[in-house]
């Protein structure tokens, strides 16, 4: 029998909307899929990062309330966060970026003022 991602601690009624957007439907997922995972296919799904969010899940998959963390332990938690975030970031500026460096070479599309030809 599964459980509702509501079951686990710091997870409410956002948290299992956000998480069903993501595919994730049961407690069971969640922890299988451990707080990196979980929350790398939230940020697939657009959620802006949030180190909170991350914190509670993390917890809610040790059992553990949101607030029972101590600096240093808040520190690696902070550093995994990042790197969860980093690694799902799409590329900074898309299109528009790849065009700026293109232009920045002189081999991206002409900008002369000159009318195109018809």
């Amino acid at each position: 029998m599964t459980r509702p991602v509501s079951a686990l601690r710091n997870l409410g009624p956002r948290s299992v909307e956000a998480f069903a957007k993501a595919g994730i439907h049961s407690a069971e997922q969640l922890i299988a899929l451990g707080p990196n995972a979980a929350y790398a296919r939230l940020l697939g799904t657009g959620v802006r990062p949030n180190f909170a969010m991350f914190w509670a899940l993390t917890f809610a998959i040790q059992d553990r309330h949101w607030t029972d963390l101590g600096s240093e332990e808040k520190a690696a938690l902070r550093a995994r966060f990042d790197a969860v975030k980093a690694a799902a970031a799409p590329v900074p500026g898309g299109q528009v970026a790849l065009e700026a460096a293109l232009d920045r070479f002189g081999v991206g599309q002409p900008t002369s003022s000159r009318p195109e030809k018809k």
